[in-house]
């Protein structure tokens, strides 16, 4: 699933696209300068260089700007009647003005060669021109907008058609009258061959890349593209739908700390093994925070063992995570009881311990070695190992996700680090002394960071937990894993602070991924000011220290509908096959249908 998250950096594009003033005065001066241009290279002036800058200027005007921002218009008008989505008019616009861009320079080009070879080729070079931006178009329009390939390919020839019609009467008024004529049927049948030539090689393309994802997970790619990109552009989630058709229900667990006083909860610490994906506010992504907003005191939901596998398909499907905590709290029982924080290590793997009441907390990183997601099985033995162990109720375990690079691997079934966390589990003193607990909590949303440094929505998040004049900060980022030695760099630079532990986790959250980068880690920027941050956040928990008494659940949550590990890794392996054969195929193809467009428009001797 991380191909999903590498797509997301097409949001870079589409979000950052010039509003239409913008477009529209930048096609009025580039078409009147690309005319300028043509005219100075292409005539021999006739009325003094200034006059023929501005006959020039004015030709393009006409020909290529006025055309390109009406079919800039009607594009979107007509996309938009036929129910097609995501052209809204700056895109339509911006289509146009790249389309006519690269339009002007094909013409330039064949002035130039023109000029050199002292051969008349301009006609053809427009046609073959037009010809390339109709296939653009098309292209454009067909996997973007959700209309069939019929609709496209009409909408693709309003603008082509708009230039040509306007050269030809600007060439007959002002030019050269017999212009009409046969060489209108010529041009007709020129450029109507070539446009099929191409726009089915076109179709050929998209019909080959489609053909594996409706053969393996059952959905059209057009159609998974377009909906992705209406996620990204206007934040609907109708791909949650595509998802809903190859999703797989499945059961798995959550497990928790509740802290409370005299009266009431006062404070939550929730592991749940549901993964926070796929990205943007598709599926699961925003869980952390949606889940914590479903409780009305303060609320930790950290990063449980769980994969891509694991993502919910639908935000609805949270409101089972949240069933499933609210009936194991009817059920906790409290105690006053719990240990100090103990650190185990074993080769790679570290852990922090800390025993509640009839339950413990693991909080397990690889850090300063970088290692991504602790898959479901991996941690269900790590949770069956502990309690057998140590001898406790329940087992909370939260992978920090706090080591990352863009090499990182899961931890899954066979590897070397599971066999590491077994082992280190199994040197935990399970005898420890237990005392009387204080708890404090503080959050903030880090109102000056966003997603550009990896901070969602939740931001900062901390708890600290008093026992035996023993302090262990729980600090928590809304955030999708960290940089890797940003962890250290934290833990050094509160070490001056009243407390004597510190674990900083992240929740994985990937509404963060929707930026250009896809991998989008905590402590990439402004990495003094989120230290900050943390100093603040465990400043003011330390004032909010009061007596609690503790308990921990560990609840099932039946069929709760993710993708699946068999649809997760068809959906992966699927989506890599295509990006491999594309490499091939769509240089291969189109390079091949060009040439033969380019040798029909210039050799084909109508």
């Amino acid at each position: 699933m991380s191909s999903m998250s590498s797509v997301a950096g097409l949001s870079k594009y589409i979000k950052t696209l010039p509003k239409t003033e913008y477009s529209i005065m930048v096609m009025l001066v580039l078409s009147f300068l690309i005319g300028s241009i043509y005219y100075l290279i292409d005539y021999v002036p006739n009325h003094g260089l200034v006059e023929d800058f501005i006959m020039g200027g004015l030709f393009g005007l006409v020909v290529l700007g006025a055309s390109s921002i009406m079919s800039g218009a009607l594009n979107q008008q007509i996309i938009s009647s036929l129910h097609g989505i995501n052209l809204k008019i700056k895109h339509s616009m911006f289509l146009s003005g790249l389309s006519m861009t690269i339009l002007g320079i094909i013409i330039l080009l064949g002035c130039i060669i023109s000029h050199i070879l002292n051969v008349d080729i301009f006609l053809n070079t427009m046609l073959f021109g037009c010809v390339l931006i109709y296939g653009f178009n098309t292209l454009v329009f067909w996997a973007t907008s959700k209309v069939r390939f019929t609709i496209a390919a009409i909408t693709g020839l309003i603008q082509p058609l708009l230039i040509l019609a306007l050269y030809t009467l600007i060439t007959f008024i002002f030019i050269d009258t017999s212009f009409m004529g046969p060489a209108i049927l010529q041009i007709t049948i020129k450029a109507f061959v070539a446009a099929v030539i191409f726009v089915l090689a076109i179709y050929a393309f998209i019909k080959v890349i489609a053909a594996p994802f409706s053969k393996n997970v059952g959905i059209g790619v057009l159609d998974l593209l377009s909906l992705f990109i209406a996620h990204m552009n206007e934040g609907s989630n109708s791909l949650e739908g595509v998802f809903e058709n190859m999703s797989e229900a499945i059961d798995t667990v959550v497990t928790f700390v509740s802290f409370k006083t005299s009266e009431g909860i006062k404070a939550l610490f929730i592991s749940p093994s549901v993964h926070p994906g796929p990205l943007g506010d598709l599926g699961g992504s925003n869980m952390p925070t949606i889940l914590a907003n479903k409780f009305d005191h303060f609320t930790m939901v950290a990063h449980g063992p769980s994969t891509h596998d694991f993502n919910p398909i639908a935000v609805s499907e949270i409101d089972k995570i949240e069933k499933s905590v609210k009936n194991g709290l009817k059920r906790v029982t409290y105690s006053p009881d719990a240990s100090k924080f103990v650190r185990y290590n074993c080769e790679k793997a570290n852990i922090g311990v800390q025993f509640f009441n009839d339950g413990m907390v693991i909080l397990s990183t690889f850090a300063p070695e970088a290692v991504d997601d602790i898959e479901f099985g991996v941690g269900l033995t790590m949770m069956a190992q502990s309690r057998n162990h140590c001898h406790v109720n329940d087992s909370i375990i939260v992978d920090c996700h706090n080591s990352f690079t863009p090499e990182s691997g899961e931890v899954l079934p066979g590897n070397s680090e599971v066999f590491q966390l077994i082992d280190v589990i199994d040197t935990i003193d399970p005898n420890q002394t237990k005392h009387e607990i204080k708890v404090g909590c503080y959050e903030d949303t880090m109102g000056s960071l966003d997603k550009h440094e990896g901070i969602g929505e939740s931001g900062i998040k901390t708890m600290v937990v008093e026992v035996d004049n023993q302090r262990t900060a729980y600090v928590l980022f809304d955030s999708n894993n960290m940089e890797i030695g940003f962890r250290q760099e934290i833990i050094d630079a509160v070490s001056d602070l009243e407390i004597d532990e510190i674990e900083v986790m992240t929740t994985d959250t990937h509404t963060v991924n929707t930026l250009s980068r896809g991998y989008n880690p905590i402590g990439i920027a402004k990495r003094p000011e989120i230290i900050e941050y943390v100093k603040i956040s465990i400043n003011e928990a330390i004032k909010d220290l009061e007596k609690v008494e503790v308990g921990t659940g560990t609840e099932k949550i039946k069929n709760l509908n993710t993708f699946g590990p068999k649809n997760s890794t068809e959906l992966i392996s699927t989506i890599s096959s295509v990006v491999a054969v594309s490499k091939i195929i769509a240089p291969v193809l189109l390079i091949t249908a060009l040439l033969i467009v380019f040798i029909w428009i210039f050799f084909g001797g109508l």
